[in-house]
């Protein structure tokens, strides 16, 4: 029976009376953690330490190289880390006990026990002790196999898009699951650390897991009791889920004839953040952390350079699971942190779809810096599992899902060097992760462009109808609660990436410069050598006028564009001066 927080407090009282500290501590602990320490006095529980100080990253946007980008994004965090925790690093170094730092968001792991709590929970430095809860990934439904090629490639069109020369070449995708059956046919050739005679984990493997997961009931917490065991120095799956997944992005067995990966020329690096199918926060964090900077197996020096373009993240935290909104914001901050380093992170937007409107609430699903997916069946129409929008578990009802992918009968590879039939959004994920490196592969400059990636997707999705209304989204508008923008469209996307271009910070050298660019709430434009009369014109993707304006120049001048009420969304423009056009384009996120 769940103790009432009142009941909580008082019987807290009564435990910790010995404390000579103030009580208010415990208004910084998760009342989940109070409730651990009451059942199992004496015993330690792992938590988090979080940390308020945030670094400013807006400046991440003036960066058009994606590692420029995620060494400035890499710098901050860890600096902002080193010197929020420094103290609170000493107290536990000085007093031997185990931890982990994370600076991918600012906090702390460590296993601690009522008197360590109340401690850390006193300091003015410390911000919260969350829980870190262990969790069990949401069920997956097996179908039976069928040896046709795999239909959701065809459904969003991706073997038009190999017609045209792109198969994912040049991009690396990462996922965090289960882990990965490496050497499996369909994916051992993609794989980053294997270059067809040798294997190098480094930068290209991380594992998460440092213990069995209590959730098992295992008699004994021996590794022995995990297929791949603990601290896996290659890539490894306990399961079976990951391999699938990743089989999905990537993957093609050429001898078998069977092609089941929607970017199949793509590279591919992984963290396994699941043990048996249960995670916690903090391995969800942890593979957050090495994806914005991999690290050797080792865990030493971190480089952001080999970062991946893309993470699919095909995994369930709801709050009857255990998280709940003290640890969710760490959630949000590890996806905005990757966002911000130019990273696209995918995430399925789960399996709650019998609960009707409002069941997408699972991080990161949930979150506005998520591209989250829901699945459709062969026809075209939802399937019943998939999680609709608004999110209203934490009151935002913002819009999820951002857009629908084929997720029900998915084949694609397993354990053993074997195949399955699998259905869920997990499956509808990897397929908008591969279409990302399609993207990517089509035009290089969007390597980093996380808004400009996730626009285009958006936009050339093919708009799908529900009867369903969910709060300000109804079913027979675009976008709605149950397909968000609609099902992909890997040509149409291709089709609009190939026509999209970056515009270079200023540079006196040129004679046109918009910034910021992206934009959000303001646009300029820099204007060089002109003289006299220039007229501006702004279109949307569509090519729809949106603004036409005059002026008169001479020199150098800067004007600012009226950005009043434009939606998110790519923007072309035309420049004609004394016979003289110049075109680009721009981005509102």
């Amino acid at each position: 029976m769940r103790l009432s927080l009142i009941t909580l407090l008082l019987i807290s009282a009564i435990i910790f009376s010995s404390s000579t500290l103030d009580g208010n501590w415990r208004d910084k602990v998760d009342e989940s953690l109070l409730e651990k320490l009451i059942d199992n006095e004496g015993a330690t529980v792992s938590c988090l330490i979080m940390f308020d100080e945030k670094p400013d990253l807006s400046r991440a946007q003036s960066f058009f190289n994606k590692t420029d980008k995620g060494q400035f994004v890499l710098d901050e965090l860890k600096r902002t880390a080193a010197i929020s925790q420094n103290s609170v690093v000493d107290y536990l170094s000085n007093n031997e006990i185990t931890f982990r730092s994370f600076y991918v968001v600012n906090a702390i792991e460590v296993k601690a026990n009522s008197e360590l709590i109340e401690i850390l929970a006193n300091r003015p430095d410390v911000f919260h002790i969350a829980d870190n809860p262990a969790v069990k990934m949401e069920k997956i439904i097996e179908e039976p196999i069928q040896r046709a090629p795999e239909w959701g490639i065809k459904n969003i069109q991706a073997d038009s898009v190999w017609s045209l020369g792109y198969r994912g070449q040049g991009v690396v995708v990462g996922g965090q699951d289960t882990g990965y059956e490496w050497t499996h046919p369909a994916i051992v050739n993609t794989y980053r650390g294997w270059d067809g005679t040798n294997a190098d984990h480094d930068y290209n493997w991380h594992d998460a897991i440092h213990s069995i997961n209590p959730l098992h009931g295992d008699s004994i917490p021996d590794p022995s009791n995990n297929p791949c065991g603990l601290d896996v120095t290659f890539p490894c799956d306990d399961h079976n889920h990951g391999t699938h997944t990743m089989g999905t992005m990537v993957g093609s067995d050429i001898a078998n004839e069977i092609e089941i990966g929607v970017a199949p020329e793509a590279n591919w690096i992984a963290c396994r953040n699941m043990e048996r199918g249960y995670g916690m926060p903090s391995t969800y964090i942890e593979c957050f952390e090495w994806f914005l900077a991999p690290y050797d197996i080792a865990g030493n020096n971190p480089d952001p350079s080999k970062a991946p373009h893309v993470i699919c993240n095909s995994w369930s935290c709801p709050e009857m699971e255990g998280c709940n909104p003290s640890n969710w914001s760490l959630m949000e901050t590890a996806v905005n942190n990757l966002k911000a380093s130019g990273v696209v992170v995918v995430v399925s937007a789960g399996n709650s779809g019998e609960q009707g409107c409002g069941s997408v609430q699972t991080p990161a699903a949930m979150f506005e810096g998520s591209f989250s997916i829901g699945a459709i069946h062969q026809n075209d129409t939802i399937a019943n599992f998939s999680s609709r929008g608004p999110v209203t578990v934490d009151s935002s009802f913002i819009l999820k899902p951002n857009v629908a992918a084929p997720g029900v009968g998915v084949l694609s590879c397993i354990r053993d060097s074997s195949y399955a039939s699998y259905s869920g959004t997990s499956m509808a994920g990897p397929h908008v992760a591969g279409l990302v490196a399609l993207l990517i592969s089509a035009n290089s400059e969007l390597a980093g462009q996380v808004d400009a990636i996730e626009d285009i997707i958006e936009q050339t999705a093919i708009p799908m109808l529900d009867e369903m209304n969910c709060g300000e989204f109804p079913g027979d508008q675009v976008p709605n609660a149950v397909y968000g923008y609609g099902r992909v469209n890997a040509l149409a996307a291709v089709n609009q990436a190939l026509q999209y271009s970056s515009i270079i910070d200023v540079d006196p050298s040129i004679q046109v410069a918009f910034y910021p660019n992206p934009f959000k709430d303001h646009l300029s434009v820099a204007l060089f050598n002109f003289s006299g009369d220039i007229t501006f014109t702004m279109y949307d993707a569509s090519g729809k006028l949106m603004q036409e304006q005059d002026w008169k120049l001479n020199g150098n001048e800067t004007k600012a564009i009226n950005v009043t009420g434009l939606p998110t969304g790519i923007y072309f423009y035309q420049i004609t001066n004394g016979g003289k056009t110049f075109e680009g384009k721009v981005m509102r996120f």
